[in-house]
């Protein structure tokens, strides 16, 4: 095993453990290793130090699963509680908030996946949608 410090294009900072350092190039290059904070898959290597002996109680290192700052603290709750009171619809999702703006279906909080020109014509339409700051969590690492 390995692990990397990883960085994505918006500048969030994560570590992942990998089977190999072919294991990891093979995940990059499909698109599968994704930014722990907002889902991206533009992810490259950070500068990494490495590790010798054992840590001592003035170097211990967070687990892996905590967030680095408090920004990261905050999306990761945002996204907790995005996931806890509303319906992920997927790649559905701008049909769906036509359906429920048009009153087709009851109004409830969904969450999912537009492509940039579908999301376009929701706001010309004058449907209320949001991009969100993250990936959905089905889709990180």
């Amino acid at each position: 095993m390995i692990r990397y410090s990883l960085i994505c294009d918006k500048d969030h900072q994560f570590d992942s453990w990998f089977q190999s350092a072919d294991a990891f190039d093979k995940l990059l290059s499909a698109s599968m290793v994704t930014c722990a904070i907002c889902g991206g898959t533009d992810v490259r290597k950070s500068v990494m130090a490495p590790r010798i002996g054992k840590a001592t109680d003035t170097n211990v290192e967070r687990p892996l699963s905590a967030p680095a700052s408090t920004a990261e603290q905050a999306f990761k709750e945002l996204r907790e509680k995005v996931e806890a009171t509303s319906e992920d619809v997927g790649t559905d999702f701008a049909a769906e908030a036509r359906k429920i703006h048009d009153g087709e279906t009851p109004e409830r909080s969904i969450y999912g996946q537009a492509k940039p020109d579908e999301a376009k014509a929701l706001i010309e339409d004058g449907v209320p949608v949001v991009p969100l700051p993250f990936m959905p969590s089905r889709k990180t690492n």
